[in-house]
């Protein structure tokens, strides 16, 4: 699998009445790296073809972030699509090294110019997943 990662700073509007990182912020931080490691990774012309859209999240809150704290987000693809889909997994880890979030995302492709469900083809999955 290929991992990606991004920095993430939580900023004043991030943050929820509790004082931490707001769970929504959480949703659109997973679907900003899911974003980014598919527009690093997949070739030009798969991006201007295709289309993701998420159909599921499995989100795991196990510590707080406060403004002003870094996370780290890393994201992979673990094992091959099936049919339309296949599971993103996604961790942030604080700067103290203890894992704030994971979660786990379920993602289908769409054809961008028809809007219309598609099989993954194995050259759109192949840079995502582990070599040899």
């Amino acid at each position: 699998m290929t991992n990606f990662t991004r920095t993430i700073v939580a900023m004043p509007g991030d943050i929820d009445e509790l004082g931490h990182v707001n769970n929504t912020v959480w949703v659109r931080w997973i679907q900003d790296v899911a974003v980014a490691h598919w527009a690093a990774v997949a070739s030009p012309d798969h991006v201007a073809a295709y289309i993701w859209v998420v159909t599921r999240h499995e989100i795991d809150y196990r510590g707080n972030v406060a403004p002003g704290e870094t996370v780290t987000a890393e994201t992979w693809v673990a094992e091959p699509p099936r049919g339309a889909r296949f599971d993103r997994h996604m961790r942030f880890t604080g700067a103290d090294g203890r894992v704030k979030v994971e979660a786990k995302t379920s993602w289908a492709l769409l054809e961008r110019a028809t809007g219309r469900l598609l099989r993954v083809p194995p050259e759109v999955a192949a840079p995502f997943l582990a070599q040899g």
